[in-house]
């Protein structure tokens, strides 16, 4: 299986001198295509910082990341702008929905961005798989949570991206609601072929990923296929996460 996401060598540095911060120390690791990765680690470890470096939203200190065949490194802001743009869907803790548009309008938003066509057949196929067929025409604000962040995902997906990152995409959400979600993603990758990046803190939402990634101190330091629940909590407690 190829990589769609391959990071090589990765270091972060913010700060200097005396005050810098090493958040990410010579990571390397690869998203296989079709693969739902979890991140996980105590808070500091370095997990938001692996995404933001991944997906283009930061630029390592030293290091490649390459999605695809593109290596991103040395890449301007508008390229990298366009390239998130086209090429990769985000769906966030906060669901970052625009109040005043519907949800149709929500979703394809990027695609207006980019000044892309959209593909109706498509968004038809999106907005039926995350189940907001009869909620189109609705606003943020007549949906719950749960439903908000099903919005969230159909527009990481309208732009048919090579892979969706996820930072915490279930910490907003009540257990039921979070479950639905996860679900989702899970079907995403299943059902679409998707590639799913996720950094979580709960053990839970770890279980639905074929694969976990343990960081501690900036650094990959365990990996976990087939995971559930009680492996990954059991892992977690033994790399001092929880006290």
């Amino acid at each position: 299986m190829t990589d769609v996401v391959s990071l090589d060598a990765v270091s972060k540095v913010y700060g200097k001198g005396q005050g810098a911060v090493a958040a990410l120390r010579e990571v390397s690791a690869g998203f296989p295509a079709g693969s739902f990765t979890a991140v996980m680690g105590p808070s500091g470890s370095g997990k938001s910082t692996l995404l933001h470096c991944a997906a283009g939203l930061d630029t390592p200190t030293s290091g490649s990341v390459r999605l695809g065949g593109t290596e991103l490194a040395g890449m301007n802001e508008t390229r990298l702008t366009e390239l998130r743009r086209r090429r990769v869907g985000f769906v966030f803790q906060a669901f970052n929905l625009v109040s005043s548009l519907t949800v149709l309008e929500n979703i394809t938003l990027p695609l207006r961005l980019a000044g892309v066509a959209v593909d109706r057949a498509w968004l038809k196929e999106i907005v039926e798989r995350v189940g907001l067929a009869g909620r189109a025409g609705h606003r943020p604000a007549q949906l719950s949570g749960g439903q908000q962040q099903r919005v969230a995902i159909a527009r990481a997906l309208v732009t048919r991206p090579e892979v969706v990152f996820g930072d915490e995409p279930t910490g907003a959400l009540d257990t039921m609601t979070a479950r639905d979600v996860l679900a989702l993603l899970r079907q995403v990758v299943d059902g679409m072929g998707q590639t799913v990046v996720m950094v979580t803190h709960d053990p839970v939402a770890a279980s639905y990923a074929d694969t976990v990634l343990f960081l501690a101190d900036g650094r990959i330091v365990d990996e976990m296929t087939d995971p559930t629940s009680e492996k990954v909590a059991e892992r977690m407690t033994r790399l001092g996460a929880w006290n």
